[in-house]
């Protein structure tokens, strides 16, 4: 009996997938411990006795180095690839949640923040942009930004949910109460040791070779994309979309510490956001060929802006999580969209920076945002912080609409 060579095509289908899943999985343990720290810092500040105006500053300070190392960190990742980026990202971020650790301060949290931001964003950059040279087409790009954006999804219920658990219970295992330092503290240990496994799934990964420059080429800026009135529309669209994802952050904590609910069931309602975007990600490579850009984006747009005005009436976690699984699956299904036209836009030799003006847009509205909210939350309430963004993203649906080629 003869035995059948293995089909070349097949192996390196396997090899591809298994390589994107590797990816997927860094992604995961790089973000989730970023997310994490999001929850758990905002907490610990509130737990102090800091305003809602402190804890929107502390959670600007994740977006604000990502404001300035965005592009450098795009060109970076354009000069030399995946790992090195990846590699300086991982050391970064566990520096970041380590200090936390040792000194449990509002100021040293504002620097692990920074610490934090800075490295995922610019782990991403580079992440991105392999993942976006590796497609061949537009179906595909839309197949692969689907599979790797589970990995947000997946970390944003991850990070949360373990650090809230943490929070409530380590302090008793070690013979005080839940929520005290204790808890705190091991909820840093885990979300500091996170971010190395990243470094274990991705260190195998093969490098693409560089984008080769035809002979005579001018050079290319990432500024001269902004001509094009397609990017400034996605540019918009895109930092109207990651505002809600802030306020979402930002005003779950605060509510949920109003009403009295335990650090396990505010993870809890921000896990459930963080599963159904996870949800509605996976099924999305299913349906890629049949997916067009413009439509999904412009129909998440206007589901958030209804669902942002019933979400502060809302009173128990029930209700919120409802809500908040609702959110998940709308504004789950725009970042891959957002990638797969973004890759179209934009020539090859500058996708890492085209990457970075993404990143570096809407991480300078999340600087100013949470300062914002928190402001706008003291003095007129958080439902109409909710609801003047609600009203905006419905708004700008129509921007979205027009991004159709």
């Amino acid at each position: 009996m003869s035995v059948l060579p293995p089909d070349p095509s097949s192996e390196a289908r396997h090899a591809q997938t298994w390589a994107l899943v590797r990816l997927i999985c860094g992604h995961i343990c790089l973000h989730g411990s970023m997310a994490g720290l999001r929850m758990a810092a905002p907490l610990l500040a509130l737990r102090q006795g800091h305003s809602a105006f402190a804890v929107g500053v502390l959670l600007a300070l994740f977006s604000l180095t990502q404001v300035f190392l965005a592009l450098p960190a795009g060109r970076y990742a354009d000069r030399h690839g995946l790992k090195r980026p990846m590699g300086l990202g991982v050391m970064a971020a566990s520096l970041g949640a380590s200090m936390a650790v040792l000194w449990p301060h509002f100021w040293v949290l504002c620097l692990g923040a920074l610490l934090m931001g800075g490295a995922t964003g610019a782990a991403s950059i580079a992440l991105q942009r392999h993942v976006g040279r590796a497609a061949t087409d537009s179906t595909e790009l839309k197949r692969v930004f689907s599979w790797l954006a589970i990995g947000p999804a997946v970390s944003n219920f991850i990070g949360p949910v373990a650090a809230g658990l943490l929070i409530d219970h380590v302090g008793i295992w070690m013979g005080g109460s839940a929520g005290d330092d204790n808890g705190f503290r091991g909820a840093f240990v885990m979300l500091a040791l996170l971010p190395w496994a990243t470094w274990l799934w991705v260190r195998h990964t093969v490098e693409l070779p560089p984008v080769a420059q035809p002979p005579g080429a001018t050079h290319q800026h990432v500024w001269h994309l902004l001509r094009e009135p397609r990017m400034r529309r996605l540019l918009l669209v895109n930092w109207l979309l990651a505002s809600c994802w802030d306020v979402h952050t930002f005003v779950v904590p605060v509510l949920g510490h109003e009403r009295a609910f335990s650090a396990s069931e505010i993870g809890a309602i921000l896990g459930a956001f963080a599963i159904a975007a996870a949800a509605v990600r996976v099924a999305m490579p299913l349906l890629a060929a049949h997916l067009r850009e413009w439509v999904v984006v412009s129909g998440a747009m206007v589901i958030t802006g209804l669902l942002f005005a019933i979400y502060p009436l809302m009173v128990s976690p029930w209700t919120m999580g409802l809500c908040s699984v609702l959110l998940g699956l709308a504004l789950g299904s725009v970042q891959p969209m957002i990638m797969s036209t973004l890759h179209q836009i934009t020539p090859h030799a500058l996708h890492g920076q085209a990457l970075g003006l993404r990143l570096a847009s809407i991480n300078l509205s999340s600087v100013l945002m949470p300062m914002l909210f928190g402001t706008a939350g003291m003095v007129v309430g958080v439902s109409v912080v909710f609801w003047t963004l609600g009203a905006m993203v419905s708004a700008g649906s129509a921007l979205a609409w027009r991004l159709r080629p």
